[in-house]
């Protein structure tokens, strides 16, 4: 259609739910018909706010970016970024930008969100206070954080919880103050408002409760002295505000729409406002005297909106579920429905253990036969069950109670299955998916959960939903008789969790003995890795023996990584990236004795390229009697443990990163594990070794250590979740030892710490329960196999050196020790690099 003849539809905002709008719009039969225009005051496109404190732990706005200005452009869709809508004349159904823009409209859908409530506190700083709600705040954050010591935030809600998290995550000391007597008032109870504060106050937040400030004033010193109606004063550097949100209705109120008596555009169950023309989405958008502050009501209301311009049949708003899963500061934190049990008759059900720090309320009808509301502080674990018994109006088991009681054995609650929830039960609340759409996807192709987030959206909002997708796929699979044969290979029809039990509880010990009990043919390229790797785990035997040998893959045969020139890569371990200059000389020496590339690889060690397979050995010795020794940078083990200068060089280092990096290098460079996995140590908060990004991460703190695991860069992306805090050098030892041993044990072949904890029934709560509080009972003996690995550990090439057999192997030819003249090598940058085919022609021509 000719863009001239097109009705112009114009969204003011780009948020969460503006985009959502604009996502659910281009699904709208007639959508060509329209031409859309988004204006947006931030000069980036919309974002997840939902994970913004994820910005503070290195994630930019491309990463947390719904799409870029070019993907609206290629859609169609005109954008105004950066720019503010400063008025509508209804009657001339026109938007005024503030670039002076003019831009005609048939529809407006508002979603133009809410600012962040600042109380008229006497002495505020415009320099030195913030609210947390965009990217550029952020920003302002980290500036003014740099070189100073302590942090405020006052509010004590989901977002003021955020903000602390932040300025923690910035090396601030933080505190949080809140006028209302608990933390959460509006989600959770005294009990759990009072527990929460404790386990936040232990991971060194300060929190002041019924604290009202009266005043801001600055010192001598430059700092923040904030005054309360009780109590002592409080210094701080900077200060963030977070008392709450109020809509951003103000354009709304310049042309005369209706807005509650508190703020808000009026709608009614279509969105519209008061002026049939324009729409109101989101938490500017006041419906039956309600502001939603979450974003699921926001995605709902997108919905209606969309479907109501379009002309289509649209589902009428009806409000939303306001349940919230979340973890603040590392805690865990939910709560459902009538959590402060305000419904007439309501009976409550609690369970607390004050040792764990868990705290549970479950309320019911007066019948105890329906759910109504739930608050769980500690542990989260049930949390999915006990939202669809509360969306779905299940009946609750005979004793109520047992839903949220440890598992009581005969008395435990019956499982509430996939089977038992409705096709109407809402899975995904952010995206609004049903079981029935889940379902649908499978009958038109989908065979994982992977397949069935990318069809449907499932999970990919809060991401809280992902388990509960996982058992609505795999049930529905299993009920329509399609088992995933988990195989290695047709060798062994087992997973490789099973071959790793066989090995360890049979001990067995070499790949023809398990072939010979348990496997059938003569293996393959599949099956003789994942099984060496294994027995490399259990007995640390040295894969370069014979009865090891053929079963390794190019690298480990050749103790070094392959080219795609068909050279060697030497990488030697360089613990902690601590090097003398006697090495570093040696190193050198040595790369330009054979005409080697050299560089500083990412993983902070030196490696040398271009090594022909004769040449390895000959180079190998020369590093060992330099005190080098192999880096295994080729084996799917250790990598290395990145490291900052910590408290021995740098002046905001509060312990000795470097040496704690030295030393869990040290103890796990002879574990191979399913996949690769890299540790990295940073000596305070700043975080400059980038430890949350690996699948072991150590970050110092004034008290000890604070252990990440599972998180990794690459392809995907993870941020590693916060494991244990304040630990000792021993209980950090104890702790990773466990860890490793339990991933080695129960991964898949060739599967991340990240991934595999992403697919670990009850994830992060489960593993903890294993890890920390040793649940099955195994720790000990995990404790003992990784001890094993390290008494037995000893150098690959030192012990290849030493025997003449295995040496025989590396030879260029089988009969000659001649070397491979089709190998050669030009000069660039004052470096080395392999010839191109008409540099090898003229080459060999000349010689």
């Amino acid at each position: 259609m000719n863009t001239a003849t097109k009705k112009n539809l114009v969204i003011i905002g780009n948020g969460m739910v503006g985009h959502h709008f604009v996502s659910e719009w281009q699904k709208q039969a007639n959508a060509a018909n329209w031409q859309l225009h988004i204006i947006g005051e931030e000069a980036v496109t919309a974002y997840d706010r939902v994970h913004l404190s994820e910005y503070f732990q290195g994630k930019n706005h491309a990463e947390l970016a719904y799409c870029t200005e070019a993907d609206y452009l290629q859609q169609g869709i005109k954008t105004y970024l950066g720019k503010k809508a400063t008025g509508i004349d209804r009657s001339a159904q026109t938007v005024t930008l503030s670039s002076g823009e003019v831009l005609n409209y048939d529809k407006v859908v508002l979603a133009t969100g809410s600012y962040a409530f600042v109380p008229p506190i006497p002495g505020y700083d415009n320099d030195r206070c913030f609210v947390y709600r965009t990217l550029d705040d952020l920003d302002a954050m980290k500036a003014a954080a740099q070189g100073r010591e302590v942090g405020v935030v006052i509010g004590g809600g989901l977002l003021g919880l955020e903000a602390a998290n932040a300025l923690k995550s910035l090396g601030l000391k933080t505190h949080v103050v809140e006028f209302a007597p608990r933390l959460m008032p509006v989600q959770l109870d005294d009990a759990a408002g009072g527990l929460l504060k404790e386990k936040i106050e232990d991971l060194g937040v300060s929190v002041l409760t019924k604290t009202a400030t009266q005043s801001i004033e600055k010192t001598a010193d430059d700092r923040l002295k904030m005054t309360f109606a009780e109590g002592e004063p409080l210094e701080t550097d900077l200060l963030v505000f977070s008392a709450g949100i109020r809509p951003q209705d103000a354009l709304a109120k310049e042309c005369g729409l209706e807005l509650g008596e508190r703020g808000g555009v009026v709608i009614n169950d279509h969105c519209q406002t008061s002026d049939e023309n324009i729409y109101a989405i989101g938490e500017v958008a006041l419906w039956k005297n309600q502001i939603f502050g979450l974003v699921a009501p926001g995605f709902r209301m997108a919905e209606t909106t969309a479907a109501d311009i379009a002309g289509e049949p649209s589902t009428a708003f009806l409000g939303a579920d306001m349940s919230t899963k979340l973890k603040l500061l590392g805690v865990d934190v939910g709560s459902i429905g009538d959590a402060h049990a305000a419904t007439p008759g309501a009976l409550t059900f609690r369970y607390s253990n004050e040792h764990k720090g868990i705290y549970k309320k479950l309320v019911t009808t007066a019948d105890g036969k329906k759910m109504l509301g739930a608050i769980l502080v500690g542990d989260n674990s049930s949390y999915d069950t006990l939202l669809q018994y509360h969306l779905n109006d299940i009946d609750l088991p005979a004793e109520p109670d047992s839903l949220i009681l440890p598992n009581l054995g005969s008395n435990a609650a019956p499982a509430l299955g996939v089977d038992a929830l409705p096709d109407t039960a809402t899975i995904c609340s952010c995206l609004n998916v049903s079981k029935g759409d889940i379902v649908s996807a499978i009958d038109n192709g989908c065979c994982s959960p992977a397949e069935v987030k990318d069809a449907t959206g499932a999970g990919s909002g809060c991401g809280g939903c992902s388990a509960m997708v996982k058992d609505v796929v795999n049930a529905t699979m299993e009920a329509r008789g399609i088992t995933v044969d988990k195989s290695i290979c047709e060798h062994f029809h087992y997973t490789r969790q099973e071959i790793y039990h066989l090995i360890l509880v049979e001990k067995i010990r070499t790949f023809d003995e398990l072939l010979d009990k348990h496997g059938e043919g003569l293996g393959c390229d599949v099956c003789k890795p994942v099984v060496s790797n294994i027995l490399a785990a259990v007995w640390n035997a040295p894969v370069q023996n014979r009865e090891h040998v053929k079963l390794q893959d190019t690298n480990d045969a050749f103790l070094g990584n392959m080219q795609k020139d068909g050279t060697y890569s030497v990488i030697p371990r360089i613990a902690g990236g601590e090097i003398t200059p006697e090495k570093i000389m040696k190193f050198g020496e040595i790369a330009a004795e054979f005409n080697l590339y050299t560089k500083v690889v990412s993983a902070q060690r030196i490696g040398m390229f271009g090594a022909q397979v004769h040449e390895l050995p000959q180079i190998w010795q020369k590093l060992i009697d330099a005190g080098f020794e192999t880096g295994q940078a080729y084996g799917k083990s250790l990598r290395n443990v990145k490291s900052c200068i910590g408290s021995t060089w740098c002046r905001y280092g509060v312990q000795d990163s470097v040496g704690m990096a030295i030393l869990v290098e040290n103890r796990y460079k002879g574990l191979r594990g399913p996949h690769k996995f890299k540790f990295g140590v940073s000596g305070c908060t700043r975080e400059c070794a980038e430890a949350q990004g690996k699948d072991v991460g150590i970050i110092a703190t004034e008290n000890g250590w604070n252990l990440y695991v599972c998180g990794n860069g690459g392809m995907k992306p993870r941020h590693g979740d916060l494991f244990a805090t304040d630990l000792s050098d021993v209980e950090l030892i104890k702790i990773i030892d466990r860890f490793l041993m339990f991933y080695s044990r129960t991964a898949d072949g060739l599967q991340r710490t990240a991934r595999w904890m992403e697919n670990l029934e009850g994830g992060l709560d489960y593993l903890k329960d294993v890890i920390l509080n040793d649940s099955l009972g195994i720790c000990d003996e995990l404790e003992a196999q990784m001890n094993h690995v390290v008494e037995t550990w000893e150098c690959e090439w030192a012990s290849t050196l030493k025997d003449p057999e295995k040496l025989k192997r590396f030879r260029t030819f089988v009969n000659s020790d001649e070397k491979d003249n089709n190998v050669v090598f030009v000069e660039e940058r004052n470096q080395i690099r392999p010839a191109t085919k008409d540099e090898k022609l003229s080459l060999i021509a000349s010689a």
